[in-house]
């Protein structure tokens, strides 16, 4: 009992410190196995289980390579320890994935039978906003209620009212950021423009945009390009910010924005749904 509790409440650390782990949980055991329904063990990216217990080596190994494709893709999945024997009455290889559970060979002599649900707990997408404008401040708000880890960086004399954020920066440089994907807007609108797009172009992220026409854009970046900056990284850019919704005012502009980030942040998530 005293170890499920310490296992859970590190599990309730490591969210709140936005930290990437996966959570084993045995739902099902046959036989004689070392751990029963009910265990769990928290995983690191590395492997590493830093608390709780699944049992020993007979299934620790189908489950760890199970932790780490749940990390590659964001999505749970079922590991079923057998022995071989029911392997093959069950007609399937170790390995072998069907309908939602993949399959795992146990070669210890309790030959028992375990079902681990492997969950990625993964750190809340992470949108980064360099700028203090309307449509900045509109987009950290909208941002927050759809569950993104929302940073806000601008010259506190640029900031009209208190940002809604997780995190807010004064000035430009942004230093250590949460780790998770990441966005990155720059929404300046003339206030600190160079400043902000030469830190937006150095941050790692899945996507970048400038809030502002094409030619202003294009203006900026050979502006930069001339400066020494990336232009590769320029280029990749997205300017205008936002899908072509026909926005106008600030909180449209941020609701295009939001939904242009939406549509990279799912992609490949949904299959061939169609």
């Amino acid at each position: 009992m005293s170890r499920h509790v310490e296992v859970m409440d590190l599990v309730a650390e490591l969210k709140a410190a936005e930290e990437t782990f996966v959570l084993a949980t045995v739902v099902r055991t046959v036989s004689v196995t070392a751990a029963k329904a009910g265990a769990k063990a928290i995983i690191r990216p590395d492997g590493t289980i830093v608390a709780g217990w699944i049992g020993g080596g007979c299934a620790r190994g189908a489950v760890l390579k199970a932790a780490r494709d749940a990390l590659a893709d964001g999505k749970p999945r079922m590991v079923s320890v057998q022995p071989e024997n029911l392997l093959a009455e069950l007609g399937v290889k170790p390995g072998e994935n069907r309908d939602g559970v993949r399959f795992a060979s146990n070669m210890c002599p309790s030959k028992g039978t375990m079902d681990v649900f492997v969950e990625p707990v993964l750190p809340h997408p992470s949108l980064v906003i360099l700028g203090g404008s309307p449509v900045a401040l509109s987009l950290a708000s909208q941002a927050r209620a759809l569950g993104y880890h929302v940073t806000v960086a601008a010259p506190a004399a640029d900031l009209p009212e208190a940002a809604d954020a997780d995190a807010r920066i004064d000035g430009f440089v942004l230093g250590k950021l949460n780790e998770a994907k990441r966005f990155v807007v720059v929404s300046t609108q003339g206030q600190g423009d160079e400043a902000a797009l030469r830190s937006a172009v150095a941050t790692s992220a899945a996507y970048r945009a400038f809030v502002g026409s094409r030619r202003k854009m294009a203006a900026l970046r050979e502006k930069l390009i001339g400066e020494g900056c990336d232009a590769a990284a320029l280029h990749r850019v997205k300017a205008p910010a936002g899908l072509d919704l026909g926005a106008i005012t600030p909180e449209e502009i941020a609701m295009s924005i939001l939904a242009e980030i939406t549509v990279e942040r799912r992609r490949g998530q949904r299959g061939n749904a169609t």
